[in-house]
């Protein structure tokens, strides 16, 4: 367990926004879990979980508490009931199915990229979302039509309430869109994810394909659906549109996209606002789609660029503070609400001390 004092919030995300953190706790071994709460609460002070920081907004005033950097490394194979490190398994054939485990600090991608080229099916979609594997539950993160809830086998915290290692079944997840039970409601902050196993299948993605996936399919004539295919295209697609947040300021996506009910999906289809429609009925809006219908992609405001790539991402050109940020935001939510009358919502979650609820900080994202 490394312990530092006073480190910039700026350099632990990837928008370079915030102040200073009073302590920064790096866990590298599950035993450094318990030890890295005892030191904060040993001090009275709050604690507040961070991954690689792609989701994550300081502000100025910065955080007089603990981060707790999860560096818990590794993705497995569970055979025979054993987990096997995959850096010590040949490529031999698993069968038609297969339990991966990537613990909470490894690299979201890298746990993607390994089971695409083992020709597992179920997150390849997914390809290049920022941050590590424990970050993926918190919010249920979902790209081009496949998302963490379908595959999602169980997930292992740390449950600072009981003090314990505790398994969770995706039951007791409370998985929605962006939603969860680790971010949202009185449970929020409450689990540290030390490791999440998924189930995934032998073969491919179906149609009907996410649009942006189809136009490059119907541009390229591919024929290959293959796991490793489509996680090609959605890594070509991803080049071409998504800033790298580690040499761009940004937090990738900024706004979620917006959902709509399944008896205003026809409504709003007689618009001409293009609606995915869900398997359940319901719709959902690119809400990069209303940004650059409203006139703002490629748009410099208050330090910040609306990307001229993607409207949905918001670069941080050479913004210093917080509220350089609060004006953008603001600026794209009017424009958005004052065009189509929809409300959007920051998808990035704020590092922030508010005294009388200092346990459910919880950030551990992208």
């Amino acid at each position: 367990m490394k312990i530092s004092e006073n480190v910039p919030i700026a350099e632990l995300t990837t928008m370079r926004l915030g102040g200073v953190a009073r302590y920064v706790v790096e866990i590298e071994r599950p035993e450094d879990i318990a030890a890295a709460y005892t030191f904060a609460r040993e001090r009275n002070l709050p604690t507040w979980i961070m991954g690689e920081g792609a989701n994550t907004i300081g502000r100025d005033e910065g955080f007089s508490g603990v981060i707790i950097l999860n560096r818990l490394k590794g993705i497995f194979v569970e055979q025979d009931g054993r987990l096997i490190n995959v850096e010590n398994l040949d490529d031999g054939d698993f069968g038609e199915e297969i339990t991966l485990m990537g613990m909470g600090g490894e690299n979201w991608d890298d746990f993607v990229e390994f089971a695409a080229r083992k020709g597992y099916t179920g997150i390849e979609a997914m390809s290049m979302i920022p941050g590590t594997v424990g970050a993926a539950p918190v919010q249920n993160i979902g790209a081009y039509g496949q998302d963490l809830a379908g595959v999602i086998e169980s997930v292992e915290a740390y449950d600072t309430e009981l003090g314990e290692i505790v398994t969770l079944e995706p039951s007791e997840m409370r998985m929605g869109y962006r939603t969860t039970r680790f971010n949202t409601g009185e449970d929020a902050g409450r689990f540290l994810i030390i490791s999440v196993k998924v189930k995934l299948k032998r073969g491919e993605l179906k149609p009907p394909f996410y649009n942006s996936l189809q136009r490059y399919i119907d541009e390229h004539k591919v024929t290959d659906f293959s796991p490793l295919s489509i996680r090609k295209m959605v890594c070509e697609i991803r080049d071409q549109k998504l800033p790298n947040p580690k040499k761009v300021a940004s937090a990738g996506s900024f706004f979620k996209n917006v959902r709509v009910e399944p008896e205003k999906v026809a409504e709003i289809k007689a618009q001409n606002i293009p609606v995915w429609e869900n398997a359940d009925g319901s719709g959902k809006i690119n809400t990069g789609w209303l940004i650059e219908a409203c006139g703002l992609k490629g748009k410099r405001m208050h330090g910040f660029l609306v990307s001229d790539k993607a409207a949905l991402v918001l670069i941080n050109e050479d913004a210093k503070h917080y509220a350089d940020l609060e004006a953008a935001r603001r600026e794209i939510i009017e424009a958005v609400k004052k065009k189509f009358g929809f409300t959007i919502e920051q998808e990035p979650v704020e590092l922030y001390h508010e005294t009388n609820n200092i346990k459910n900080n919880y950030a551990e994202n992208e």
